[in-house]
């Protein structure tokens, strides 16, 4: 028990494990104002607001988030030019994501014109899809290297029954796998959310799908900011 609660503050020291906290504050009550908006109609209109705080919340609790992508352009100075091209265009697109969001937070509590909301919204979304697109193209390509680096120490351990180090890294490759899925499914669900905002559907807009895939995101990055 004192080891999980260790753990829970040291992930809500951080700025993600706060973030993804209020996220899921954000889409709970998005789900729950769907859910009771035509039967208890006081009652959703208090879980809109709460919904729209959190989200006002989230996106103060970001400033200056656009700068970590200079960050993860630094992470791995050994890959490949091909690996680094797709890191450039992922982290290009995220920072145009949390530059414009700065504005449309700004515009939303009355500091800027509220007629720039639209356009920031879209353009932050833009580059937010342009950026994920990239991200889970780069995790699919490792993960599918992880598999066949796997297969290959797997073949190897059948030679050498003790091979130890054989185990560590099949073991390491499967860590980062489970990861790096948690990333792909975290990508897949805010991509969904940002298509909401860049052309409107009946699919991407309706409350279940945005809570949904709020909550995919959210409970996502949570597993991957749990300390270890």
């Amino acid at each position: 028990m004192n080891d999980t609660v260790d753990k829970l503050v040291i992930f809500l020291a951080k700025r993600d494990g706060i973030d993804k906290l209020v996220k899921t504050f954000q889409y709970v009550s998005k789900l729950v104002n769907w859910q009771v908006e035509t039967t208890h109609p006081d009652l959703a209109n208090r879980f809109k607001q709460w919904e729209a705080s959190s989200g006002l919340s989230r996106k103060a609790f970001r400033t200056g988030r656009f700068l970590t992508g200079f960050n993860g352009l630094r992470r791995n100075p050994g890959a490949t030019p091909a690996f680094k091209f797709l890191a450039v265009l992922a982290n290009a697109g995220e920072m145009v994501y949390f530059f414009f969001d700065h504005f449309l937070w700004l515009s939303r509590i009355g500091t800027l014109d509220a007629k720039l909301a639209k356009r920031m919204s879209f353009v932050s979304a833009f580059g937010e899809s342009f950026g994920y697109i990239f991200f889970i193209v780069s995790d699919l390509i490792v993960m599918k290297q992880g598999v066949e680096a796997e297969r290959k120490l797997m073949a190897l351990q059948e030679e050498e029954e003790n091979s130890k180090d054989a185990k560590e890294k099949i073991r390491k490759i499967r860590g980062d796998r489970v990861m790096r899925l948690m990333a792909v499914a975290a990508n897949v669900a805010d991509l969904i959310i940002a298509a909401a905002e860049i052309e409107p559907n009946p699919f991407c807009n309706h409350p279940l799908s945005l809570g949904i895939s709020g909550l995919v995101s959210a409970w996502a990055g949570w597993y991957r900011n749990w300390p270890s």
